[in-house]
């Protein structure tokens, strides 16, 4: 594919593309987008487009609030739901040129560049996972099947199937897809790439499964934790480093888990850091209700070969796979900002990587199965168990505030903090049931 300027305006020409839309994230990773004609289209993409950041969440202050949404032409693709549209991933840039320290992109492409340092670069190829709804005004799902169900009357199969198809006509690789443990709970796999281009899928997917919902007159949510006593929605985050040509960096032939000293550096640098970046990761108050024992979610900073009770996990090597050698990061949600949470992984694992952390001993037991005095006794340390504490690991973090740059780690751990307050304000159903009849 021509993923030149030319190669664009011949495709909106060649394809009858109406309109274009200009897509970027805010600091949450909530999507945005500015839609242009395309007769403005060989324009837009020369110059970008100016909007105001001051009205976009965790950008500007209104007194420096012009910015350029600066297309990348590599990413732009028709809408397959509706071929009259176009959209392409920008780059937020001040009207000089220079790279707005806001732009949550931006703050992925500075981690490759570090990474790009070493000859190396992030593949990334996620498990997405979601639910669909009746409604987005209540929890009432389509279905009662579980994990890996088959079932005729299951109409999320097909709005499913849709889904994957649309994916897979905008160019991005799907690998799997299928029914998860709770009811209504969906699965979609995508084929790893490099970073930033799985960044720029992920948002795209996220809007892909939400659209084909609404038009089948259902609701898609990535919430992690919709239904108490149901399995929340994570996503798990398979992850390695290619070195120069392609080769994976990960795999060593000679080491017993086929790890090179890379990757054992790289699972060193999440663990050691987990606790501050889980806040990146896992981003909302409802993000700790899935990150409870009981619910195939991670609670514990471990790791091991192939137990699922662990943070982070390695997938059994098979032999004439190594370029599938991986780790992967169970402890992200499908509601984070992709280009934060990459960044802050990335840059994790390179600190373990140049620092030469000393990678703990794996946990091939089962973490939950242990008392808390056998965990103590292993160093085996929890995850941040809210909202609240996962903010106060973050801010005091050198890691995470260098992996942001100051801009973003200001504005999100201050907009995490109102999020917190407005939480811890509110009374509960629980808090009424429980407490009004005895209290």
């Amino acid at each position: 594919m021509d993923e030149s300027i030319e190669g664009v305006l011949r495709r909106v020409s060649e394809e009858q593309v109406r309109f274009v839309q200009l897509w970027f994230t805010d600091l949450l990773g909530n999507l945005k987008s500015i839609e242009i004609p395309a007769s403005a289209a060989d324009t837009a993409l020369r110059d970008g487009v100016g909007f105001d950041g001051s009205s976009i969440h965790g950008f500007a202050r209104i007194d420096e609030s012009d910015m350029v949404a600066r297309p990348d032409p590599r990413t732009f693709t028709v809408l397959p739901w509706d071929r009259s549209i176009a959209r392409v991933i920008c780059d937020i840039v001040r009207p000089g040129g220079e790279p707005y320290e806001g732009d949550p992109r931006g703050a992925l492409k500075r981690a490759l560049e570090r990474a790009a340092t070493h000859d190396l670069t992030m593949n990334v190829g996620p498990e997405l996972e979601y639910f669909y709804l009746n409604s987005q005004d209540h929890t009432e799902a389509l279905d009662a099947a579980g994990y890996f169900d088959l079932s005729p009357p299951d109409v999320a199969s097909d709005i499913r199937r849709d889904t994957v198809l649309a994916i897979e006509a905008m160019g991005i690789g799907v690998e799997a897809a299928h029914h998860e443990v709770a009811p209504s709970q969906e699965e979609i796999d995508l084929r790893h790439c490099e970073a930033l281009c799985m960044a720029d899928q992920l948002i795209t997917c996220r809007f892909a499964i939400k659209e084909i919902a609404r038009r089948n007159g259902v609701h898609a949510t990535f919430m992690p934790k919709p239904f108490q006593a149901q399995n929340g929605s994570g996503m798990h985050v398979h992850q390695s480093l290619a070195g120069p040509g392609g080769r994976n960096a990960f795999f060593d032939p000679n080491d017993p888990l086929h790890l090179s000293e890379t990757a054992r550096g790289y699972i060193a640098g999440l663990v050691r850091h987990a606790g501050e970046l889980i806040g990146i990761c896992a981003q909302w108050v409802n993000s700790f209700k899935r990150l409870v024992p009981g619910y195939e979610a991670p609670v514990y900073i471990t790791w091991s070969r192939h137990n699922r009770s662990n943070m982070i996990r390695i997938p059994m090597y098979q032999p004439g796979k190594e370029a599938a050698t991986r780790i992967e990061f169970r402890a992200p949600d499908p509601a984070c900002n992709p280009y934060l949470a990459f960044a802050v992984m990335l840059h994790a694992g390179l600190e373990g990587i140049e620092q030469k952390y000393t990678l703990p001993e794996p946990s091939e037991l089962d973490v939950y199965a242990l008392t808390d005095a056998e965990r103590k006794a292993r160093s085996i340390e929890s995850l941040p168990g809210s909202l609240n504490e996962a903010i106060a690991a973050m801010a005091s973090s050198h890691l995470v505030r260098m992996a942001l740059g100051d801009h973003i780690f200001e504005k999100f751990i201050e907009n995490k903090r109102i999020e917190w307050d407005a939480y811890r304000s509110q009374v509960h159903r629980y808090e009424v049931e429980r407490y009004l009849p005895v209290l």
